[in-house]
C-alpha cells in the first residue's frame, strides 16, 4: 500500500467507492470520472504502478476479473461492445500510478474511436527494423 495512492486509500477504504466487484487480489469500481454509463476500473489490490512492476500470478487475477466483469458491465448499461484498456505508464496517459484496467462500455453514437484512433502519422518501418524489434521483443521476453 501507497499512503499517497488514491487506489490504495480506495482498498484501504479511505475513499468511498462504487464497488462492483471484490476478491482477495482485486478491486472494480466504477470510475469517478467516467468516459461512458458503466465505465469500470479493475486494480490489483496491491499497489503496482506499471504493467512491469505487476507479478504475473498478481496480472493473472486482474485479467480474469477483466475477463468476468466486461459481459456483466456490458449487459448492466445494454451496451453492444466495450472498450477495455490500460495505460501503461505516465507518457500512455496513464494518470493514476497504479495499475488499473478499464472497462469502457461503448455505444454505436457514442462518438469514440477505436485505439488506432490515438496516434497520428504510423511509423514506416523496413522489413529489417520489424525483423528487428521482434527479436528485442523475443529476447526480453
Amino acid at each position: 500500500m501507497m499512503d499517497d495512492c488514491i487506489f490504495c486509500q480506495i482498498v484501504a477504504g479511505d475513499i468511498p467507492s462504487r464497488t462492483v466487484y471484490e476478491d482477495d487480489a482485486v478491486l472494480a469500481f466504477l470510475d469517478a470520472n467516467p468516459l461512458a454509463p458503466g465505465h469500470t476500473l479493475v486494480i490489483p489490490k496491491a499497489h503496482h504502478e506499471t504493467m512491469a512492476d505487476l507479478p504475473e500470478d498478481a496480472a493473472s487475477d486482474v485479467f480474469a476479473a477483466l475477463h468476468r466483469l466486461t459481459p456483466a458491465v456490458e449487459a448492466a448499461v445494454d451496451a453492444p461492445a466495450s472498450t477495455v484498456a490500460f495505460n501503461n505508464g505516465e507518457e500512455a496517459g496513464q494518470e493514476v500510478p497504479h495499475v488499473h484496467g478499464h472497462i469502457v462500455p461503448r455505444f454505436s453514437d457514442d462518438g469514440g474511436r477505436p485505439i488506432h484512433a490515438l496516434f497520428g502519422d504510423r511509423p514506416d518501418l523496413a522489413d529489417d527494423e520489424l525483423a528487428d524489434i521482434a527479436t528485442a521483443i523475443e529476447d526480453a521476453a
